[in-house]
Order: C-alpha cells, then structure tokens, then sequence
C-alpha cells in the first residue's frame, strides 16, 4: 500500500519522539492498544534511535490491523498523551490527525477562514438537570462500533500480500428499531492515502452493508458486548456523508429521536452539544457538553472541541439527547478554547437535511424512523 506519512513527516515524528521518550522502556507505552502479536513482529534494535525509526517505517506502511485499528494512529495518540511538552504534542497531534483522516478515508470538510474564527472561547454556565445523565445512559445504548469488510468487484478484497483486507471501524447508532445510521464514508470502507478515497460501486457497498456488524454494549475495554449483524443497506448520499443499514433482527434497543427540523445557534448562545462514539475503533465514550456550536448552515453543525473527540457515524445530541447532526470530521484550528491553546473544528451534517433527504429518496425508509424536534 501506499504510505500514511510522506518522509519528512516520519523525520518530523521521529525527532519528537527521540526527544520525548529516549528511554526504550516508553516503548511498551507508545504501542498501547495495538495488538500483541502485531507489536512482536517488529524488529527489535538496540539503539532507541533506530527502533523509534525502524517502528515508524514498518507502521507508516500498515493500513489497518485485523481488529480494524491504525497502529500508527494509535502510536501517535499515545506519544501526544504521554508528553507534556506543547511543542512535541503538536507535532505528534497533527501526523495522528493526517493518519486518522486517511484511514477513515474522511472527505474534505468546508474549511473556517481566519476571518470566521473567534480568538478566544470560554464556556459559559455548565449545569445541566440531574435527569441529564439518565438520559445520556439511555442513548449510549443505542450506540454501537460498526466494523465493515471491504469487498471488491463482488469479492473481499486482498491486502498487496495477497491475503484478505482487514475492516474498517467506525460508529453507528439506531434511528429506527432494527435500523442503524453512520456515515457514507465508513461503510465505504477505504482509506484516502494517494487522494480522496475511491468511492465501492453499488454493488460492493451493499455486500459491505450485508456483512457489517455492530457490537453495542461495548462500553469499556474489557466488555464483550452484543452483537447485531446487518442485513444491507437501505438508503444512502454521499453528498450528505450518510448511510442507513437495517439489522438482520431487531436489537430491542431504543432509538435515538432524530430532530426533523435544523439546528439553528451562534457561537454568542454558548449551545453545547454532546457527542457519543467509539473513537479509533476502541470502547465507547463521550464528548458531554464541552463542545460549543459555533455556526450551522442548512447541511452543517460546525462545533468546537478541546481534544479531537469526535468519530465518524458519532450522533451529535442536544441535552435533551435528540440527534441534531451526524458527525462526519474534524480540523485542528488555532484558537484558544477553554483556557487551551488549540482546538478541533468538527463538522456534522444536520440530520434535518438527512431526513428531506430520506423523506425525497428513500420514503419508505423514512416512514420507520421515529422523529420529532
């Protein structure tokens, strides 16, 4: 395959790791989450400025693992959590955000211009009523990682040694009784590393659709959680970055009420939104409330964070714990949020484009879902 990184960002990466961890023992720190027995496979060298390259080199040219995980994405998290040297944590920060763009083969997102980003942001009163945390439990079960084999001209595709392609992961979430909804670009299942991702034929997607699977209940690490194999997929844009596929059986969850009508906030009313995902592919967490929108248009919620929370199919929920957008990316931006000297862009698109988009297309599928405002 291609690479993730070109050279100089590896030389990049590779001097701020030397200067971050020179000790060998942060080695076992660094390769956190990634899969043992991939982790054995490397080269071990005696000289820490050699294994730190020698460990680049091999994971910069590794798409994807077999549980659907980056290893250098997760790499770099873990050397950007375990500094505390800003100007190191900035270098490993951006490679892990180009990585993890590429490997979700992410679209490009609208970007903010200088002229429309604030200086400064600082939230405002943060109480919400004690009902607030039973009712972000309630839509967490309705929450799931979405794991996707990619498949090509009618066949799972083969990795370059010849053997299968590994899946892809994301997030998906109920919007009906036996139906998930996520983004076009995960159950597309490609990765964008020589340009935009090439888009699966019609075909493909729904064989992708078919023998995707969601795992609910996956709440921490050691959670086993539940099961519910997709059946195919039953509506999808794009344009507007979305997917519905229908289960195989009804899970006996509750859905996530969707808002039919679009959000509508600036940045001077301090609207936090709440984001539940499986980022990178691991247990589930949340973004609870430090997110604040900052502009929304017809097709977009645009909505600040201080860490990169957001995964792509997350929902995007008011607290009332109504679905107002599908998250679909995130920018690093220079702005200084909640005291922090950068933050993360994300972008959404509204859900309310979703449903005219389900109500003109697909109505069938669009009479299943519950909705409300």
């Amino acid at each position: 395959m291609s690479e993730y990184l070109p050279p100089a960002e590896v030389d990049a990466v590779r001097d701020a790791a030397l200067a971050a961890y020179p000790d060998p023992q942060w080695r076992a720190v660094l390769f956190q989450g990634v899969l043992p027995l991939y982790v054995s496979t490397l080269p071990q060298l005696p000289i820490p400025a050699l294994q730190i390259a020698s460990d680049l080199m091999r994971m910069n040219g590794v798409e994807r693992l077999v549980d659907g995980r980056v290893p250098l994405q997760l790499w770099l998290h873990n050397a950007a959590r375990n500094t505390a040297e800003a100007g190191l944590r900035e270098v490993f920060e951006r490679a892990r955000d180009q990585v993890a763009r590429a490997a979700a083969g992410e679209p490009e997102l609208p970007a903010a211009t200088e002229a429309e980003l604030p200086e400064e942001i600082v939230f405002g009163d943060d109480t919400v009523p004690f009902g607030f945390l039973a009712g972000g439990t309630a839509a967490g079960r309705a929450v799931g990682r979405l794991v996707v084999p990619p498949y090509q001209d009618g066949a799972p595709r083969t990795d370059p040694g010849g053997g299968t392609a590994h899946p892809h992961a994301g997030t998906a979430w109920l919007i009906a009784p036996d139906l998930v909804i996520t983004n076009h670009h995960v159950l597309n299942a490609r990765s964008a590393l020589d340009g935009p991702a090439p888009r699966a034929s019609d075909a493909d997607l729904a064989l992708q659709a078919a023998h995707a699977v969601v795992l609910f209940d996956f709440d921490d690490d050691g959670a086993a959680g539940v099961e519910a194999a997709c059946g195919g997929i039953v509506a999808w844009s794009p344009e507007l970055d979305y997917a519905v596929a229908r289960l195989a059986a009804d899970p006996g969850r509750t859905p996530i009420p969707i808002r039919a009508d679009p959000l509508k906030a600036e940045l001077a009313e301090n609207v936090a939104v709440n984001v539940i995902q499986h980022p990178e592919g691991k247990a589930k967490r949340i973004g609870l409330r430090n997110n604040v929108v900052y502009d929304t248009t017809d097709t977009d919620v645009r909505y600040f964070t201080d860490t990169q929370r957001g995964s792509s199919g997350s929902p995007v929920l008011t607290d009332g714990w109504t679905a107002c957008a599908l998250h679909r990316g995130a920018r690093r931006v220079d702005v200084k949020f909640q005291g922090k000297p950068s933050s993360y862009v994300n972008v959404g698109t509204q859900l309310s484009a979703v449903a005219g988009d389900l109500e003109q297309r697909f109505p069938a599928v669009w009479d299943e879902i519950p909705h409300g405002r």
